[in-house]
């Protein structure tokens, strides 16, 4: 993020300039491209400013401008990123079945399959009306993915369940910005708060029990989606705040607040929760080295700090939640803090 940038043509690098002192400034990248019509000779003029960010360039072939123009972050987060150069991964078994599940992701049937799927699965486990609450659970939790995907612009598949998996929100786009990664990901468990406030309201008002089994199994549902352990939301939200921290007082911030999360949920009887949360937190810290082969636009001070604020407020409600149901008496109802402290 110090002025460095890659240049690609057809997948080969054509054009570097190296990092400076200087974040902001005008970068120039001369090269040729050797073709049967000859050397072709390219000037491409890129002028960058990142507060307010903003992209300015200028593309001059054989001493001609053929292209310029102007982005800003706004146009950034409602544009679908072009393929720069493919990252090889290592494949393993989840790198299969999500190739596998790709290949026959764009088949609507397949989503009345796996819905089909998922209640039958849960049905013979536990209960019918436990399969339907389970379900709406989920697909209330995804459709605030896709809706924060909708509102950045990005091309959606749909909601697929998949059994004993939870549900997942495709989209055709891919991001751009830490931001969106931030919102999309959060917007899931948001809706899940919201959705267990309403059973809650609900309980309060008609006293069926049936109303807080569904908030208290819901919170803990989407406070579980919220550990930082990728690929959960928490995950992306947590590794989207740190990797946009350019400091080693950013890493070291990221490893106290990991630190206390630990201690607060020990000290607060939540055993399972605080084991997760050191599994996840030295994961994403471990894979910190890494940020700067990401091509996505960081967040600023401002940003991590909302989305901070935004994550802690978020799990803090959940936990609330469990908490005020455990204190009913009922045993059912104080399950989910059982597990939690297991």
């Amino acid at each position: 993020m110090s002025g460095w940038q890659r240049l690609y043509w057809d997948h080969q690098v054509v054009s570097e300039v190296a990092a400076t002192t200087e974040a902001d400034g005008n970068a120039t990248h001369i090269f040729e491209l050797h073709g049967e019509q000859g050397v072709i000779k390219c000037y491409i003029s890129v002028s960058i400013n990142w507060h307010p960010f903003e992209v300015s360039y200028s593309v001059t072939i054989n001493d001609q401008i053929v292209d310029e123009g102007k982005r800003s972050l706004q146009d950034l987060e409602h544009s679908a990123p072009q393929e720069v150069m493919p990252i090889k991964k290592e494949l393993n078994l989840v790198g299969l079945a999500s190739l596998g599940f790709k290949l026959f992701k764009s088949a609507k049937v397949i989503k009345v399959v796996l819905a089909g799927a998922s209640v039958a699965a849960y049905s013979w486990f536990f209960s019918l009306q436990f399969a339907l609450a389970l379900i709406a659970c989920l697909v209330f939790h995804e459709y605030g993915h896709i809706r924060a995907m909708k509102y950045f612009g990005m091309k959606t598949k749909g909601i697929y369940l998949i059994p004993f998996f939870g549900g997942l929100a495709l989209g055709d786009d891919k991001i751009n910005t830490r931001w969106q990664d931030v919102v999309i990901s959060i917007m899931g468990p948001s809706f899940g708060l919201f959705l267990s406030i309403v059973c809650l309201i609900l309980y309060k008002l008609t006293g069926e029990i049936f109303f807080a089994g569904l908030a208290g199994f819901n919170a803990l549902l989407n406070l579980f989606n919220l550990l930082p352990i990728l690929p959960l939301d928490g995950g992306h939200i947590l590794k989207s705040i740190s990797f946009s921290m350019d400091s080693k007082v950013g890493i070291a911030a990221c490893a106290l607040g990991a630190a206390l999360g630990v201690f607060l949920s020990y000290q607060l009887g939540l055993a399972l929760l605080g084991f997760l949360l050191l599994i996840g937190s030295v994961e994403i810290l471990a894979e910190w080295r890494l940020r700067h082969e990401s091509r996505l636009y960081p967040l600023d001070g401002y940003g991590q700090l909302f989305s901070l604020i935004w994550y802690l407020l978020t799990v803090s409600s959940l936990i609330g939640i469990i908490w005020y149901l455990s204190g009913t008496g009922d045993a059912l109802l104080g399950l989910p803090l059982q597990v939690l402290q297991s």
